[in-house]
Order: structure tokens, then sequence, then C-alpha cells
């Protein structure tokens, strides 16, 4: 038997505390199914006669959740919700994530943070402390760079304060943080330049962001993103990066992760880790910047939650390319438990196919299956993050 019953949670953000109508859960659906190509607001209702729940995510949803709240597995979507509104607005996550097996979380809070407007439930997101009390688990921050910027710049009265201010919020949040995670816009920054800029550059582009800005509005501008990237390299701890929306419109040879070859090269060697978030479908680039890279990692869930049923065939494909000691595994999940449970399910399914079969056929021996299993379920986490037992 391979064993993966303790996980690390190692990407993921708090659940929502309210109660969820079907739109909203559907539209909750669609983001995790579509993941860095879905915006709140982007999209309305499923088509006349059609669900959201109709996707990979649907269906696992379906598979694994009705039984934890007293239902049959794939029982209609409706009944389903129904059961949840049954219990209460906070019962069914507790009951969710308590069976996930999950014993620490990696929470990035950036929803709670977001500007006005942007994620209308991202108030309503559990931040790490609640996370681990509903889960009985363990729960640390990670913690989004763009609103350190953000909130800098909203007591800012000068270019100078402004850049001190940044820089003293990314050192005091590394202090207890467990790292730090960068948005699209900061990734395909480095992407496109992958040095740091120079001193004048940032205080010439901070000069015209701080004039031409509202109180509350999101950094934007691309050499103050990647300014800010290169001052969370400075405090050395792990850095997730969120590469799904560097594929561009031709996936080939540089799209993808393997976008960040450069900034990857520019890091090598400054006591930083890389941990790319995000790749479906690049999850083999991913796999292959994690074996040129002695300091990048590459995250296991959106790529394997995703894909449900298949999740085996893309466990495999990143196994023939990643050294296993560079793998880890995350939920992903925003905003609903369930998404935490089918990660959960689904990575211990695709699992013991993969693993499992390799030791039936004899190419791997069941010592060493168990051991790769225990490194990507947590262990890998944990000597990465410095966790209890790393």
């Amino acid at each position: 038997m391979i064993d993966t019953a303790s996980l690390v949670d190692q990407y993921c953000h708090g659940v929502l505390r309210t109660e969820l109508g079907l739109g909203t859960f559907e539209d909750r659906l669609r983001r995790e199914a579509l993941g860095a190509t879905a915006q709140p607001g982007t999209t309305g209702p499923p088509a006349v006669g059609t669900s959201f729940f109709d996707t990979q995510t649907g269906f696992a949803v379906r598979r694994w959740c009705p039984p934890l709240l007293g239902l049959e597995p794939h029982c209609p979507p409706a009944r389903y919700l129904a059961r949840r509104r049954e219990l209460g607005a906070s019962a069914p996550a507790g009951l969710l994530l308590r069976s996930t097996g999950i014993s620490t979380y990696l929470v990035d809070t950036a929803g709670a943070a977001a500007p006005l407007g942007t994620d209308p439930a991202a108030p309503d997101r559990a931040g790490p402390g609640e996370m681990a009390a509903m889960a009985g688990a363990d729960a640390r921050e990670i913690v989004r760079l763009e609103p350190l910027a953000v909130r800098a710049a909203d007591t800012a009265v000068c270019v100078g304060g402004f850049l001190a201010g940044c820089a003293a919020a990314v050192h005091t949040a590394g202090t207890s943080a467990a790292g730090f995670s960068a948005g699209a816009g900061a990734v395909r920054s480095a992407a496109l330049d992958p040095e740091p800029p120079g001193p004048g550059e940032v205080r010439g582009a901070a000069g015209r962001w701080l004039a031409g800005r509202r109180a509350g509005d999101p950094l934007t501008d691309p050499v103050l993103l990647r300014h800010l990237l290169w001052t969370a390299v400075t405090a050395r701890l792990p850095l997730q990066l969120h590469t799904g929306a560097l594929g561009g419109p031709a996936p080939g040879e540089g799209g993808g992760p393997l976008a960040l070859t450069g900034f990857a090269t520019a890091t090598a060697g400054l006591g930083v880790a890389l941990v790319l978030l995000g790749t479906p479908p690049y999850h083999r680039h991913a796999a292959r910047m994690t074996a040129l890279f002695p300091h990048v990692y590459a995250d296991l869930g959106p790529g394997l939650a995703r894909t449900g049923a298949r999740a085996a065939a893309v466990l495999a494909e990143v196994l023939e390319l990643a050294p296993f000691g560079k793998l880890l595994f995350s939920s992903g999940a925003r905003g609903l438990p369930e998404l935490h449970v089918v990660a959960a399910r689904v990575f211990r399914e695709a699992v013991a196919r993969v693993l499992g079969g390799w030791v039936a056929e004899g190419a791997w021996s069941a010592r060493d299956a168990r051991r790769v299993a225990g490194m990507i379920a947590a262990d890998n986490a944990r000597r990465l993050y410095g966790l209890p037992g790393g």
C-alpha cells in the first residue's frame, strides 16, 4: 500500500464563510476548471441546458463530497447544495476539510486584500487561523506581494517613502510568513525582463505610478512589479509564481513556465526557491524547469485536480521529467472546501495508480514508491518551507 495519509497543501486560498447558491457555487467551479484564464465577472451563467458541474472538477465534487455530508455519491447538484444549506454556513466546511488528511495549509491571503470590486467573495474568505480551526490542522500564511505595495502607496507622501515602505513591508512580512507569492502580472514582467531594474528606473516608475493612481488602485507597472519580486528574493523565502498566464497564443518551447528561464537563471545561487504554480497544460515544461534549476520546484495541484479522472496520466508525465524531490502537492483551492477534498482524493488515486502500477510491473520497489509518495505529499513541502517534521 502506498501511504499518503498526511498531506501538506502548499498552495490554497481560504474557504468562503457564507452559504452558496447554485449560481455562486457553479461560478467557483468554472473558475477552477479554467484556472488562470477565468476572471471574476468575465462570463455569465452557463449556456441554457448546461451546467458548470459538467466538468472534470464538477464530476469529482459529485463523486467525493456528497458522502461526507450524508448523501450518495454522484447525487444531483441541487440536492447536494440543498444538503449544504441544511447544515448551515460553517458546518460543511469543517466536515469536508477534516476528511482530507491535510495536516498543514499554506494559505495565500491575497483575497482579503483584493481591491474592492475585483472579487466580491474575497472579504468572506477565511484566514489561516480560521482554516486551521475548521480543519483541525496547522496553517501558515503565504503573503501576496502586490497588496503590500498597494498599502505602502496608500500611506506614502513621496517616492522615497513609498519605496522604503515596500521594502519594510516585505521584510516585516517575511519574519512570520511561510513564503511569498506573486500574481501573473509580476511573473510576466519577470519573464520579459529577468534582471532587477536599476534605482533610477525604479524611482521614475514609482513617480509616474504614484502621480496617476487613486487610493486602492492595484499595482500594474511592470518595472515596479519586477522591483517587488527582486525585493522578495532578498528575503530568501520560497517565492510562489503564478505561471498559468504565461503560455501565450502559441505554446512552443518558450511558452508556459519555460518563459521564466531567464529569471530562474538570474536568481540561481541567491538562496531563494521558486515554486511554479498554475502550470496546466504546461506541466511538462514545469517539470523540465525543476530538472534544469536546483532552486525551482513545481506545484501539482491544478495539474491533477482539474483533470479529475485523467490525473494519473498527468502525474505520470510529470514524473518522466522532474526530480521527485522537486514536486509538491496542493489543492490550489479558492473558496470551496470541496476543492480541497477533490484535490486530496484525486492526488491519492493518481499516486496509487501510477506508482502502484510501476511496483506491480517490477519497475519500482514498494519501499521506493512509498518514499516518493511521501516526499510529494508532504515531505518536500516541509523541507522547503521549514515546517515541523521537515
